[in-house]
């Protein structure tokens, strides 16, 4: 393979389902489905653990560890801005909250930057055998900016190898006229 040519999917780089963690990117103010979908997914897959990952958009990583975590810092490194630290723990207490009835083991990461390399990173350090993320129904600025640059889920699927499961979160009525 020559040094600019980027490993392609193939049965060999698969990761088996069982025995192997999944990845599930959450986002503040998320509906449970998603938590519950991946906690079902776990169950089945016979317990394995769960790797949750919030990438943070507002900041940057400064570097990335083998476990998958990220040492990270503000865009703007003359203003301190701990937010985040409220952020991380809102959604801590969300998430124990969703899964309390679910008896496997899961962890939750605080990442920066783009969801997809964020979420990508991850699960090449624990690696997952999938990557699961929510699908919401777009406003109309949302969907200009995924035609540009695509979704968070499209973006996975096309820069990893790992399956990418969407849980739907608002579906479209097919019969009703398409608002643009």
């Amino acid at each position: 393979m020559s040094p600019r040519q980027v490993p392609q999917p193939s049965p060999e780089r698969m990761v088996p389902l069982p025995g192997h963690p999944l990845v599930v990117g959450v986002v503040p103010g998320q509906p449970e489905l998603v938590a519950l979908t991946a906690a079902s997914w776990a169950d089945a897959l016979g317990g394995v653990p769960i790797h949750f990952g919030y990438a943070d958009p507002s900041r940057i990583v400064d570097e990335e560890s083998a476990d998958g975590s990220v040492r990270h810092s503000g865009l703007d490194p003359d203003q301190a801005d701990d937010s985040w630290e409220q952020r991380e723990t809102q959604i801590r207490a969300y998430l124990a909250e969703v899964l309390a009835d679910h008896a496997g083991p899961w962890e939750f990461h605080y990442l920066a930057g783009r969801a997809d390399r964020a979420l990508t990173h991850l699960a090449r350090a624990v690696d997952a055998s999938a990557i699961i993320v929510g699908a919401k129904h777009p406003t109309a600025t949302e969907r200009f900016r995924e035609f540009v640059a695509g979704s968070v889920a499209l973006r996975l699927s096309r820069h990893q190898h790992r399956p990418v499961v969407i849980v739907p979160l608002a579906v479209v009525d097919w019969k009703a006229p398409t608002q643009w």
